[in-house]
């Protein structure tokens, strides 16, 4: 959309955000869309490009007042230096809330992590999980586990509040109880997403919840161009669980896009 302003109106449709037709069924009547001209539509004067762009700035600005609203302790900064040195991508802030948010919402007393990284989403788990409960992380990397080791102790948890286990997820979840958590969070592989859903409804109790981190892949997963696999699993993952009629899905627009739902 920033581009917009310093294009030709002839150039405008080349550059419209269409929605991919394997995620998104088509439109039923075609004409504008929360701004954005319809594919045979022109843009004319009174279109103004002026107000897009304060909207844009608007959301923007918004989006980053949500990211930072929950302020994060010297143990979770430490946990993202240490995810940083490691070349790890880390959940955002307003991931982290949100993550806390849902593991209080459902009373969490069991929850599964795939993916360990250095500690900063589990310690947003834990926060927001009961006082007895234990969160079980897998992640292929036991040196990464140890750094989350010691977030986890800095941030005062008892060590019986963490079950780490090393290894490939689709290796260590099979050997995980049925219906035996609350929620199941998974930032892993994204060509094994579908995997994982598979797994976490098993997992999964009646009224839990399922969570994948990055699910807008920076913008790639409703980009119209062509995508790498990880990008079209994604979009098969996002499809899957909206027309799964044992689940009840939303997309949050925090971090890289949080896509959460809860099994019936």
């Amino acid at each position: 959309m920033r581009l917009r302003q310093h294009l030709p109106d002839a150039q405008v449709h080349r550059i419209s955000p269409v929605l991919p037709p394997l995620l998104f069924p088509p439109l039923q009547t075609p004409g504008p869309i929360c701004g954005f001209p319809g594919p045979t539509d022109t843009v004319t004067p009174r279109q103004s490009r002026g107000q897009e762009r304060v909207i844009t700035g608007n959301r923007q600005t918004s989006w980053a007042f949500a990211d930072a609203y929950v302020a994060e302790d010297d143990a979770l900064r430490w946990a993202r230096d240490r995810a940083r040195d490691a070349g790890l991508r880390a959940v955002s802030p307003g991931t982290g809330a949100a993550l806390r948010l849902l593991a209080a919402t459902v009373d969490a007393k069991a929850v599964a992590e795939i993916g360990t990284g250095c500690g900063v989403s589990g310690i947003h788990l834990l926060h927001g999980m009961r006082p007895d409960g234990v969160l079980t992380t897998v992640d292929p990397e036991p040196e990464h586990q140890q750094f989350a080791r010691q977030a986890f102790r800095a941030c005062g948890f008892a060590s019986n509040r963490a079950r780490f286990i090393p290894g490939r997820a689709l290796d260590v979840l099979p050997r995980l109880a049925d219906a035996g958590y609350d929620l199941v969070f998974c930032d892993g592989d994204r060509l094994e997403v579908l995997d994982y859903l598979a797994e976490s409804l098993r997992l999964l109790r009646p009224g839990g919840l399922v969570v994948f981190e990055g699910a807008f892949a920076h913008g790639r997963t409703v980009d119209s161009g062509p995508q790498p696999t990880e990008v079209l699993r994604l979009r098969e993952l996002l499809r899957t669980v909206r027309e799964s009629p044992d689940l009840v899905p939303s997309l949050l627009p925090v971090g890289d896009g949080l896509l959460c739902a809860v099994k019936r």
